[in-house]
């Protein structure tokens, strides 16, 4: 079956990934008419069963039939109950979308648990089509191998259950259908001049798309192939695909996760920065700190000026209660039009946030190109709150150091100016701001019981730093330890930082 064969004949080196696929299959009409009423009803108590879940449920559809795609949208479409459904087609980029990093649009349009979602197109036909139609060079299409299979590995990792099905016409079928959609245009509405473009290059694109099942084949994101000359075999196989999937699942399968998931190196050596090296005794003059502060406000207000429309900032904020980070990112805003950012503050998910991968609520605020996002605590918290106070798997936490590392990475390559910075004080600092706030009327909402409790845990909170930092801290995102027992200190240190962060990039 093409389930069977999709799983074995794509790992083969030795033969084209799609020679056993092109065999003619097909099914009679008396056979299809006899298995479809069964098969649409344990469709639909499958997708009501896995309403119930923890789990998501992603079906790619690509391939090298343009047609069949779409015909399959429609049948999937009729056969589960549409209104629970996701279903996203990525053609290429439109402008607006081509404003933020390239996974951007897949990531905000994911599922949530207890929901199918459908991506048509999506990142396998994006490589395929920058690397034929947009002459992207090889080394592009390495780079956007590995971005795709560390995005499998992260939906797979926790928990979503991935499946892809790549549809493929043989070039004789794919040749007598456009003869046939020309000599009577209505009876192929499907058809178009793009796929005579398709068929024309196809002794290009079929090696390329060879290459990217091979590569993106694994354990836990495998591919099915499915022969589509006849659409009563392709409607069957797909269905059954899709069903096989998620109810060995909901029948208490096993997650398909990746074994021996990366984990971020820690480096070793001189290099390695941890909260202790941090000198607390650095501090500022006021004088001193009023003449730098009109002049980097002034100097944040030009650079901002000039990125607006055409370069986007991402400022990430971390530390300890009570360090300052409200008061660094109001002397930031001060200097900027309110058009021009936005002040993001992070608490705990939402219970829609819940139902989704950790990364999903920030890859949604992502700005675009000429604004700017600061961040009030960030996705650190998972390697941070979550892992000291258990809410993480141990599991989870580990391997967010890898994804977290990828997540900025795509930010920095699409050309934003991307900087994160830890604010350190010492626990005596703490505490006197703590008592301060308590007696400072316009200030008492920010002290809780739990800002005390966490004190209890500073070596916890400590031993997570400084491995989130040796873990993170890239030569593409780069942590800056900022010293705030002085306020005024802290406050240029981070100034200074964007400045020079816009100054390098605009």
């Amino acid at each position: 079956m093409g389930r069977e064969r999709g799983a074995s004949g794509v790992g083969d080196e030795r033969a084209s990934v799609f020679e056993g696929f092109e065999v003619g299959a097909e099914v009679s009409k008396q056979d299809y008419e006899s298995v479809v009423p069964d098969l649409r009803v344990e469709l639909v108590n499958m997708q009501y069963d896995l309403q119930q879940a923890d789990f998501a449920v992603l079906v790619v559809l690509a391939g090298d039939d343009r047609k069949d795609a779409n015909e399959m949208l429609d049948v999937l479409h009729e056969w589960l109950d549409a209104r629970y459904l996701h279903t996203h087609v990525f053609l290429l980029p439109r402008q607006e979308e081509l404003e933020y990093p390239d996974y951007w649009r897949y990531w905000r349009a994911m599922p949530p648990d207890g929901r199918i979602g459908i991506h048509a197109g999506a990142w396998p036909l994006r490589a395929l089509a920058e690397r034929i139609l947009e002459e992207g060079s090889r080394s592009k299409l390495d780079r956007r191998i590995e971005r795709m299979k560390a995005l499998e590995r992260c939906l797979a990792d926790d928990g979503t259950v991935l499946v892809k099905l790549w549809l493929h016409l043989p070039a004789k079928q794919a040749k007598k259908r456009l003869k046939k959609a020309k000599k009577d245009p209505d009876r192929e509405p499907y058809v178009g001049k793009e796929d005579w473009e398709i068929y024309e290059r196809r002794d290009e694109t079929m090696p390329v798309a060879e290459r990217l099942l091979r590569e993106t084949h694994t354990p836990w994101a495998p591919w099915s192939i499915v022969e589509s000359s006849n659409s009563r075999h392709r409607n069957l196989e797909v269905a059954r695909t899709i069903l096989q999937a998620v109810r060995q699942r909901l029948d208490g399968g096993p997650a398909r996760r990746s074994e021996g998931a990366p984990v971020a190196p820690r480096p070793s050596g001189s290099k390695v920065r941890t909260l202790e090296d941090v000198d607390l005794g650095a501090s500022l003059e006021r004088e001193e700190y009023r003449e730098r502060m009109v002049e980097l406000q002034g100097e944040l207000a030009r650079r901002v000026r000039k990125a607006r429309g055409r370069v986007a900032t991402v400022l990430a904020f971390e530390g300890w209660d009570a360090a300052g980070k409200g008061g660094v990112i109001r002397r930031l805003t001060q200097a900027i039009f309110a058009r021009d950012y936005r002040v993001i503050p992070i608490a705990a998910p939402t219970d829609e946030e819940r139902t989704h991968h950790y990364l999903w609520r920030f890859w949604r605020r992502i700005p675009r190109n000429g604004e700017m996002a600061i961040f009030d605590r960030s996705w650190y918290g998972r390697v941070l709150v979550e892992r000291v106070e258990g809410y993480a798997t141990e599991a989870e936490w580990r391997r967010a150091y890898a994804e977290i590392n990828d997540f900025e990475a795509q930010l920095v390559d699409h050309g934003m100016v991307f900087c994160k910075f830890w604010l350190h004080l010492d626990p005596d600092e703490q505490l006197r701001r703590f008592q301060a706030r308590e007696k400072t009327s316009y200030k008492k909402y920010k002290i809780t019981d739990d800002d005390y409790r966490n004190r209890e845990k500073w070596s916890a909170y400590t031993e997570a730093v400084d491995e989130m930092v040796a873990r993170t801290s890239t030569e593409a995102a780069p942590w800056h330890l900022v010293a705030a027992n002085d306020k005024k200190w802290a406050r240029i240190q981070v100034l200074d930082r964007v400045v020079r962060a816009l100054e390098a990039r605009v």
